[in-house]
């Protein structure tokens, strides 16, 4: 946001512009594209969630398998994904959004005529089964419906204006899939960027749209809202964790540095794997389709497990991993990180959607096996695990915090401290990694 002579905003001006009567007017406009881009997004969402059920469980039953889908279902249908993809990103404007193994990008809003591609790739992606949450289209979505909507005003909209309602729709359809207002408005102001007298010009229509998107899930009064809870992340069933002990700090840190070097694999396996999916993408992302198909197949053969575990992008499997934590061996569990590691690197490199809930689930995987270690308690664990992973993906160290400490929250907030060491280390680093690999990138050349 800047200044008519086109500096950053002063203190004065971004105070002045708050209490003008425009703004006012803004905030209204925030508030009635918070519902509509809610709605939006619960129609994406459950179409998400529809196409999941019908590839998985309605369309086998039709097929004659009234027990569930056989063990080499998920081939055709992650061979299917590839096709739609493809075809999405090829054939559609917007090549289906940002790749995600670059990060989570909350740059600047979609043109209203890239929507139909982001979406069609978005429900391929997640519906059929590969590793990637919905919170990357999400935002694009958001972001670009509200900017339709303003268009459709045919009304001359200064471009600030414009890219402070293309804001309010991303942080109104992001809090859909975290349950949180104030996690979306975190998340989005981190990956944005923002700073500085910029930042409440932005924050309040943007809290506004949150809080709104918020209300129309959970529904006010006797009203009920609009159902969230087969995709919606929320508190994970963990166990009362009062406060920590010096046993607990003494595994945070090599717990936190050993989750951050593997995230950086993952992330280094899809940058790799991006120009070779991209090259040609009917004959790659159908191939790279079948090989997570082949390795969630692995996994369930070789422990007895369900395929869901290695297949999605793991917010749904999330609580039941936790809850049954003691029920996995040391071996399954690795296994699981190994195979889904790698599944989660050719989603990021080839396929659309977002990197936060692959990197949320290793993370709890991970701290699910650390938890082992004597003197360590699942829930500081499973909350050390999921910050350190999610820090180190989305080099997001604040949003870490913050949605680790949310997740956890049913078990008090003892962890919290354990959480803040976790996020610290592994950002640290993956820093230091991302500077070592510029540098023999650098000397290479």
């Amino acid at each position: 946001m800047t200044s008519p002579s086109g500096t950053d905003l002063t203190r004065e001006q971004a105070d002045a512009l708050v209490r003008s009567r425009g703004f006012t007017v803004l905030l209204a406009v925030a508030a009635v594209i918070g519902v509509l881009v809610s709605l939006v997004a619960w129609c994406f969402l459950e179409a998400m969630h529809w196409v999941q059920e019908e590839a998985y469980v309605h369309l086998p039953h039709a097929f004659g398998y009234a027990d569930g889908p056989p063990t080499w279902w998920p081939l055709p249908v992650l061979a299917l994904t590839g096709v739609l993809v493809a075809a999405a990103i090829t054939r559609l404007p917007g090549e289906g959004g940002h790749v995600p193994v670059h990060g989570l990008s909350a740059s600047g809003p979609a043109n209203p005529a890239e929507l139909p591609g982001i979406v069609l790739a978005a429900l391929a992606s997640l519906g059929l089964g590969v590793v990637l949450g919905p919170e990357a289209p999400l935002i694009a979505l958001g972001a670009g419906f509200a900017v339709w909507t303003l268009r459709l005003a045919r009304r001359e909209v200064p471009a600030q204006a414009t890219a402070v309602v293309a804001a309010t729709g991303s942080f109104a359809a992001i809090s859909f899939i975290f349950g949180s207002p104030v996690v979306a408005a975190v998340i989005l102001i981190e990956a944005t960027g923002l700073g500085g007298h910029r930042l409440r010009i932005i924050l309040l229509p943007g809290l506004l749209g949150a809080g709104i998107g918020s209300l129309v899930s959970l529904g006010m009064g006797s009203l009920t809202g609009l159902s969230d809870s087969d995709y919606a992340l929320g508190a994970l069933p963990v166990a009362t964790f009062t406060r920590p002990d010096i046993t607990d700090f003494l595994w945070t840190v090599p717990l936190a540095v050993v989750i951050a070097i593997v995230a950086q694999l993952i992330l280094r396996l899809g940058r790799r794997a991006e120009p070779v999916l991209s090259a040609r993408r009917f004959v790659a992302l159908p191939i790279a389709g079948l090989a997570i198909a082949g390795l969630a197949i692995l996994f369930s053969q070789v422990t007895g497990d369900s395929q869901n575990l290695v297949l999605f992008s793991g917010e749904e499997a999330l609580p039941d991993l936790v809850k049954d934590a003691d029920t996995f061996t040391l071996g399954a569990l690795l296994l699981l990180i190994a195979l889904k590691g790698v599944a989660y690197s050719l989603s990021l490199g080839g396929f659309r959607g977002g990197p936060a809930f692959g990197a949320l689930f290793i993370g709890a995987a991970a701290g699910v096996i650390a938890s082992r270690l004597p003197g360590f308690e699942l829930t500081p664990a499973i909350a050390v695990g999921m910050a350190a992973a999610f820090a180190s993906v989305l080099a997001l160290p604040l949003s870490a915090v913050v949605l680790a400490t949310l997740l956890v929250s049913k078990a008090g907030y003892g962890a919290e401290p354990l959480i803040i060491v976790a996020v610290v280390v592994s950002y640290i680093v993956t820093l230091h990694i991302g500077a070592r690999q510029e540098h023999l990138a650098r000397a290479s050349s």
